[in-house]
């Protein structure tokens, strides 16, 4: 479990509302596509601007539309301790098989922080704990000691890393072990992190181009280390162009072009400026996924 080639879930929008029909659909079509797991209610799904009781219908949808066909690794992250145990009680009880917890973003905690955030969540919830360390949006980067101390608690199972930094995957392999998994928390650089030990990839990508994400990941676990580059190489601008804008808003727009779901996003994200839809519309093509 945890390894491979995981979705970071958009969620899709209908009139202002979560639209059901369209996200469950998704995740059907991510499984029957070859996804090896499903993350909704990450950065990618728009959690900040999901309401509790939307965050936690969302992790529902979900658990109900996989009906045990990969797992669902919920993202239950928060600036607040207890809001953070909360929806990882919930994620449990919806039935969600782990919970991913983003390091608290704006209160810019210690290392100590850190650790007794995380500590507090793991003896609160019996859940597999995934840590989600993404310094760029969150101004806290978990230092690879205090990732080691947290790694010997039972439930805390690994990490995704979005710290685009390549040597940080053999420290963590070293510092933590090699059962520790190490999911990339950046497209382009699942490659690096899988060389370097790590495990897998929660990906923005695969939210269009599932089978190619998939194919990669099992290609490397092959050991068809080629193949798995060429892939990526194919893969490698529309990874770009789903970023020229901050995501998911490309992503969103992409998958419109897919007819998976609307384009819209959320304030204060706003769809992608004509000249981006164009870059991704081309870089879609390019990588094969649109006619």
């Amino acid at each position: 479990m945890f390894e491979g080639s995981y979705v970071a879930l958009i969620t899709p929008f209908s009139d202002g509302t979560v639209d059901e029909g369209a996200f469950q659909s998704l995740v059907d079509w991510q499984i029957r596509e070859g996804t090896h797991g499903l993350v909704p209610c990450g950065t990618t799904g728009e959690s900040p601007t999901l309401s509790h009781a939307e965050h936690e219908r969302v992790i529902e949808l979900c658990v109900e539309a996989a009906k045990r066909r990969a797992p669902v690794l919920a993202g239950t992250g928060s600036n607040s301790t207890d809001e953070a145990i909360s929806l990882t009680r919930h994620a449990k009880q919806a039935g969600a098989d782990g919970a991913l917890v983003v390091t608290p973003y704006y209160n810019k905690p210690t290392q100590e922080g850190l650790y007794q955030h995380y500590k507090a969540i793991h003896d609160a919830v019996e859940l597999p704990i995934v840590i989600y360390n993404i310094p760029g949006r969150c101004a806290v980067d978990m230092s690879v000691e205090t990732m080691a101390r947290l790694s010997k608690l039972p439930h805390i199972v690994g990490v995704k890393d979005a710290t685009n930094d390549p040597v940080r995957p053999l420290r963590t392999r070293i510092a933590c072990g090699p059962e520790f998994r190490q999911l990339s928390g950046e497209d382009a650089a699942r490659l690096a992190l899988l060389a370097n030990g790590g495990h897998g990839c929660i990906s923005v990508t695969a939210n269009v181009a599932p089978a190619m994400c998939a194919k990669l990941h099992n290609a490397w676990n092959a050991g068809e280390h080629d193949q798995a580059l060429a892939v990526q190489e194919r893969l490698m601008p529309l990874h770009e162009a789903l970023f020229i804008e901050t995501s998911p808003a490309p992503v969103k727009f992409a998958a419109s072009l897919l007819g998976l779901c609307s384009a819209a996003v959320r304030l204060p994200l706003v769809e992608p400026t004509p000249a981006s839809r164009e870059r991704i519309e081309a870089a879609m093509r390019s990588a094969g996924i649109l006619n």
